[in-house]
């Protein structure tokens, strides 16, 4: 059991990522947050190799891949994290792989926090309908034609799913979806390791 300095022990947690476009302090503040609460962060992208990362238009830094989307196995995390800008949730919307691993966390009831112009690729999984969200404002009228509620506030957590809206509000997102992953149940393969 996890003590309070550490919610998210044992726990791995999926950052995925297209390979260019990912809006840069929406993937490392989450990630230290993960970090820091002791949980395993892991990027997942298209394609091995890195990630370009952005500072809104201009390019920020590469980040390595730690696995390829088509090689995931959803039971290997407890949950995931979507980081924003605006050409990264654009290119994953795009790969079937992404939009059936992303249906796939909502299917088994994994948490997961999106933030900025992250809820496109949710829009794409079809997993937005009657849920009550936010996201950059941009969006919001993508996310009520497919069936959402948006709201405009800092974060917003539905059934386990944690949204924010922009990069200034990072520290209620980080520190909200830590609370969620660190509430969620233990996968089964944690559980028990004679499954058949």
């Amino acid at each position: 059991m996890a003590d309070n300095g550490t919610p998210l022990q044992g726990k791995t947690i999926m950052f995925l990522c297209a390979k260019e476009g990912t809006e840069q302090v929406e993937l490392t503040e989450p990630w230290k947050a993960v970090e820091q609460a002791g949980g395993t962060p892991v990027l997942v992208s298209e394609t091995p190799g890195s990630i370009q990362a952005f500072n809104h238009l201009d390019k920020g830094d590469r980040f390595d891949v730690d696995a390829v989307i088509t090689q995931v196995k959803i039971e290997n995390y407890d949950a995931l994290v979507l980081p924003g800008g605006v050409a990264n949730p654009d290119l994953l919307r795009t790969i079937p792989d992404v939009v059936q691993v992303v249906g796939q966390f909502f299917a088994n009831r994994k948490p997961v926090a999106a933030i900025c112009h992250a809820p496109w690729t949710l829009i794409e999984a079809d997993v937005v309908r009657g849920r009550r969200m936010t996201s950059f404002p941009s969006i919001a009228t993508d996310l009520r034609n497919a069936g959402a509620e948006w709201v405009d506030e800092e974060v917003v957590v539905d059934q386990g799913l944690v949204t924010s809206r922009n990069p200034d509000d990072l520290p209620a997102f980080c520190r909200t979806l830590v609370e969620e992953f660190a509430n969620a149940p233990t996968p089964a393969h944690a559980l028990s390791a004679d499954q058949g």
